[in-house]
């Protein structure tokens, strides 16, 4: 194991990204310094080395970046939310049954849905829509009739007849009322194709969630209906006979929640308006509870918008007791528990792993700081004070130089706008200053004291990594609503990180970074990464980027989708994997298309261009085809850097 001037373990690099405890059990790093994924909850020895999953990729040719998944994680999460519902139903002697769904939108990947499908098959474990086209997907891969299929979001007539053909094939789909008028619709329908459906209601809850969706729940939710609307709709339902395909009762108080008493909240008031409407003559057997199993992201256990403060077991068990407790008190029959967690299954099997390609520091190249005859006093007094420094390693010093160098810094500026200051004398004083702020730096590494006024160095030091991806394609929700992801390097984990860096992107966009990282108490600027070697590739990964990071990204700067590889364990292989499939990314042709341009055209035109120049003789006809043929090969390869 390598060491720098300060001891550095396996055990320092756990605690420095957290890895033990956002990884939830899938992640951690070997004694070699490399990640290892442990794919499956129940073989804990199975273990994947990242770095050699990357080694293959890249011998099998497959470009950077790219998302890796890891199914037998996607799988392992269905289980075991599907056996913690099963066995705390059988603890608890509850009378109802689990019946969960996955919901589309969290990923709408085929290759997720088969999965997620094929996985909670033997649960019974079902799919969730919430618009037209997941709906026509759901109606093609949940062909279990056992399962359930639930139909949310707003909806037309079109969306409503298509759930009604879905119940004609023998699909097990219920209709969720959002608001008041699909109820109308739905009846209409219902009598046109003269068949019944399964009507489930969403009330809007007076409990609000926790975290970042907390105001997409309460009195002023966008969905759902109040209780004065659902006793206008039994209302409405008795009169057209339709009261008996009311089964079941929906509630959903927001995304990731973070704080499990608006759980227990939510459980104790949809409770109660369940065994009311059932005594009033509501036939409901299923309570559906929405989604909002969080993702301890930072790995905090807290109540940060990134994280939670409660474990799967706790959420279940609060779910399951709660509801057999109060339906035991109003004395009404368990319900079927029914349950949309989607970032919870999701989120972990999916990472995105990328190539650091430069440096970007604040100090820059260094100049030449010579002394010449006839420069100005600033910059004698500047190289001076470096001289000066040099001979005096007192802690009090460092303070007092910082004073100085800022303050020359500043005075050469100030010259510099009156135009009695050169370029040439500005670049050595610049050069000056951030080599002094580098050996402060280096000197307080062992120190066991440091002024407040110089914490704030190391930040100023800090350097940005530019990696090869973009933002806003493989982490959207770290640059829309703040979310801090797991980013951490894959290998030298077993050497003591000596960069503070933020991460820019290479979109044409100064969003195009990410500058919120998992931190000792609170989101830090900056994560601790290893120099980079000459000639030596340094890749790092972007985790549990599973839910809704793989489909929310946009089209920004023409980058399109990643190079997509799923990985299965494999216990007969010396790697204990394989690369079961590579899903080829976007080419430039295919985001231009997608965008309304016309591929084939733009190379007619290049051509055309490269034609009248060869004419002209300005250039010859050999570099003329080879240029037509590169704009041509362009247009055929990958979006992101080679």
């Amino acid at each position: 194991m390598k060491n720098t001037a300060n001891a550095w373990s396996i055990e320092d690099a756990k605690n420095t990204y957290r890895i033990k405890r956002w990884g939830n059990g899938y992640f951690d790093i070997g004694e070699s310094g490399d990640i290892n994924v442990i794919p499956r909850y129940d073989q804990p020895n199975l273990k994947i080395n990242l770095r050699e999953v990357v080694e293959e990729m890249q011998s099998a040719g497959i470009q950077f970046p790219a998302v890796v998944r890891f199914h037998d994680i996607l799988r392992s999460q269905v289980e075991l939310l599907n056996k913690t519902f099963r066995e705390t139903i059988a603890e608890a002697d509850y009378q109802g049954q689990y019946f969960g769904v996955f919901p589309v939108k969290v990923n709408q990947m085929r290759e997720v849905i088969e999965e997620v499908v094929s996985a909670g098959s033997q649960y019974n474990y079902g799919l969730e829509a919430g618009s037209k086209p997941e709906l026509i997907a759901a109606l093609a891969y949940n062909t279990n009739k056992d399962s359930l299929t639930i139909l949310n979001g707003y909806k037309d007539e079109e969306y409503l007849r298509l759930a009604l053909l879905g119940l004609k094939i023998d699909r097990n789909i219920i209709v969720v009322i959002e608001k008041f008028s699909e109820l109308t619709t739905l009846i209409a329908l219902s009598k046109e194709l003269n068949i019944k459906p399964v009507i489930g209601i969403r009330v809007k809850m007076m409990v609000k969630g926790r975290g970042k969706w907390e105001h997409s729940s309460g009195e002023r939710a966008k969905f759902g209906l109040s209780i004065t609307e659902i006793l206008n709709a039994i209302s409405l339902l008795k009169a057209e006979n339709f009261l008996d395909c009311v089964k079941l009762l929906h509630f959903h108080i927001g995304s990731q929640l973070t704080d499990i008493r608006a759980i227990k909240e939510a459980v104790q008031e949809a409770s109660l308006i369940y065994s009311k409407l059932v005594k009033l003559g509501v036939p409901l057997e299923y309570i559906d509870v929405g989604g909002g199993l969080a993702v301890d992201y930072d790995g905090s256990q807290s109540t940060n918008d990134s994280s939670c403060n409660y474990s799967l077991s706790e959420y279940v068990a609060d779910i399951v007791y709660g509801f057999k407790q109060n339906c035991d008190l109003e004395n009404v029959p368990h319900p079927n528990l029914v349950s949309e967690s989607g970032r919870a299954i999701t989120a972990h099997h999916s990472c995105v792993i990328t190539k650091v390609i430069g440096e970007i520091h604040p100090s820059g190249t260094e100049y030449a700081t010579d002394e010449l005859a006839d420069e100005h006093i600033i910059v004698t007094n500047m190289r001076a004070l470096e001289t000066e420094f040099s001979k005096d390693d007192k802690i009090s010093s460092y303070q007092e130089i910082y004073h100085d160098v800022g303050q020359l810094k500043s005075q050469a500026m100030q010259a510099f706008k009156l135009g009695i200051f050169s370029l040439d004398e500005l670049a050595k004083v610049e050069t000056l200053y951030w080599r002094m702020l580098n050996t402060i730096a280096q000197q307080l590494q062992h120190s066991d004291f440091i002024p407040e006024e110089l914490e704030a160095i190391p930040e100023m030091l800090s350097s940005q990594y530019l990696a090869n991806f973009s933002v806003f394609q493989s982490a959207i929700d770290s640059w829309a609503i703040d979310q801090v992801l797991p980013i951490m390097p894959i290998s030298r984990l077993n050497e003591k990180p000596t960069k503070l860096c933020s991460l820019v992107d290479i979109t044409c966009d100064s969003d195009g970074k990410i500058d919120k990282f998992i931190g000792d108490d609170d989101v830090a600027k900056h994560i601790p990464l290893h120099q980079l070697n000459a000639n030596e590739d340094y890749f790092i990964s972007i985790f549990l980027t599973g839910a809704y990071q793989d489909v929310m990204g946009d089209m920004h700067n023409l980058f399109g989708r990643l190079n997509e590889v799923h990985i299965v364990s494999y216990d007969d292989d010396p790697k204990d994997f394989y690369i079961e499939e590579v899903i080829k990314g976007s080419s430039v042709e295919n985001v231009l298309s997608t965008m309304q341009y016309t591929p084939a055209i733009m190379a007619q035109v290049m051509k055309k261009e490269i034609d009248k120049q060869i004419s002209l003789g300005k250039i010859k006809p050999r570099e003329g085809v080879q240029l037509i043929d590169f704009y041509d090969d362009c247009l055929l390869g990958y979006t992101y850097l080679k």
